[in-house]
Parts: C-alpha cells; structure tokens; sequence
C-alpha cells in the first residue's frame, strides 16, 4: 500500500482504507488474532497514524461492521430495484449477497466472530442491527409474493426469512472452510433453487429452475 498517497487522503477516505485493510486481513487470518499493530504493518503505517483516526480496536471494528452493513445493504438492494416479482427480487438479493461474500471473504469472518462473541460491542450491535434491518426487508417481499399468489399463502414468513438468511451464511461458512470462496458462487443458483421449490405456491412455475 503507498503510504505517500494515504498521507494525501482525505481524513473519511483513510478510515475507509483502514476498514478495507482489517476486510481484507480478516479474509487471509482469524480476526480475533488481528491487532492494531498487524493492520498498521498491512498498511505501511505507524501504529501512531493508526490511532489518529480511530480511538482504539473497538472503534475499528465498529467502522468494519458499519461498511459491511452500508455496502452489503446497498448490493443486495441494487439487485432488487426495479424487479416487479418479490420472487424474482428475492433470488436476485440471494445471488448478489453471494457474490458480496465471495469478493470481500473477510466480511462474514468478521460478523461470525462479532455474532459468536459474549460481549456486547457496538460493532456487535451493529451487526445485530444489519440482520434485522434484512429479516424485515425479506419479510415485506415474503409478504408481497403472498399477496401476489407467487409463496404459498400458508408460508411462515419469519421463517422463510430466516431460512433465506441463515442459507446463505451456510454457503459461506462451506466455502470458507474449503478456502476458495468459487465455491459458494457456483453452488447458489442450485441451492436457492431448491429454497424457491419450498416457498412458492403451487400454482408457481418453476421458471428459471
């Protein structure tokens, strides 16, 4: 990393860097193993300068999760704009959260450790915020296909949601385990297919199958 240019950043942009740098290391080591002095080393950078624009670890790790959340967030609502179906939307939010995971591997490694961990953090509480800021986003679509006769009108929409989610963490954790993150990519289409099969009404096609 050129450490001339960081000195040129603008104040916001470095603590961007720094958060990019702790994503990054989370995805090659256990974050829980990552100090301040390791992401000053990944960075080319003084401990010292480190601490000029955070206070300590837990405010770094507070700012990782809040860019996992911003950006995750705003991928998997790209994907789904502009799609009328909430059956359609849904398998795109599947697929773009997929591929969010799989560039950017030490996100979940991050929000496994936060979630895992006794202690209250803030950067714990955010994650806890991001997931049910995305379980309510999940169930006003289940709700929607319902309505529409796309998802069974008997379908446990909390449920459904959970399921969503907790499919996903599971290609995740899957491919971490193995070390090529390709893994989940590929195996998403099939797995959220068979995830349509047990949701839809059925009256539903299976297009796109």
């Amino acid at each position: 990393m050129n450490t001339s240019r960081q000195k040129n950043l603008p104040a916001e942009e470095r603590r961007n860097v720094t958060v990019e740098a702790v994503v990054d290391l989370a995805g090659k080591t256990n974050p829980e193993s990552i100090t301040t002095a390791a992401i000053a080393k990944h960075m080319n950078l003084t401990q010292g300068a480190l601490f000029r624009h955070f206070p300590n670890k837990e405010a770094i790790w507070q700012a990782v999760m809040k860019w996992v959340a911003e950006r995750l967030m705003a991928r998997i609502e790209k994907a789904a704009k502009g799609i009328d179906s909430p059956l359609e939307a849904m398998q795109a939010m599947f697929l773009a959260h997929v591929t969010f995971v799989s560039e950017h591997p030490g996100a979940p490694r991050m929000m496994f450790g936060e979630l895992q961990g006794a202690k209250t953090t803030p950067a714990k509480r955010m994650a806890q915020a991001m997931l049910k800021q995305y379980a309510v986003r999940l169930h006003d679509l289940i709700e929607a296909g319902k309505a529409r006769g796309e998802l069974r009108a008997d379908l446990d929409s909390e449920a459904a949601a959970t399921l969503f989610i907790g499919t996903i963490q599971g290609l995740a954790m899957q491919s971490l385990i193995a070390g090529d993150m390709s893994h989940m990519v590929q195996d998403a289409p099939r797995v959220f297919a068979i995830y349509r099969r047990g949701i839809i009404s059925g009256c539903e096609d299976d297009k796109g199958e």
